[in-house]
């Protein structure tokens, strides 16, 4: 079974994400990931670097679930620094690609004051939906 992404010409063409997303299926939360390695420490200088290892954390914890990229049916993005992050749009695009591919799952990009961990960046939550 495929996700079916939904995309109404009145509400304008999406970049980057889809404005809705239909599936039938197990359905797996996926917690919140920063840009934590296996010791726990915070890794990448900027939002790039920190946006990829928090896509890699997730993406590991929905195969470890049975998923895989294509699954992903929702997707948020809390950002410290919005202005850092669409400064560096087309590099964190580029990066979502060679991780996931070319389609996308409903998003959100939310800016925050801080996350749990103070030189954290940038965290990823979602939930997928698997056959």
């Amino acid at each position: 079974m495929a996700l079916q992404r939904v995309n109404p010409p009145e509400l304008g063409r999406p970049s980057g994400f889809s404005h809705a997303v239909v599936g039938e299926g197990r359905t797996v939360f996926l917690a919140g990931q920063t840009a934590l390695d296996a010791s726990g420490a915070i890794v990448g200088d900027g939002v790039v670097e920190q946006f990829e290892q928090a896509l890699g954390n997730l993406l590991a914890a929905l195969r470890a679930a049975g998923g895989a990229p294509e699954h992903l049916a929702s997707l948020t993005v809390y950002i410290v620094d919005m202005d850092d992050y669409r400064a560096h749009a087309a590099d964190i695009g580029r990066v979502w690609k060679r991780l996931v591919g070319r389609d996308y799952p409903a998003m959100a990009g939310i800016g925050v004051s801080r996350l749990w961990d103070v030189e954290a960046l940038v965290e990823v939550q979602g939930f997928a939906v698997l056959p």
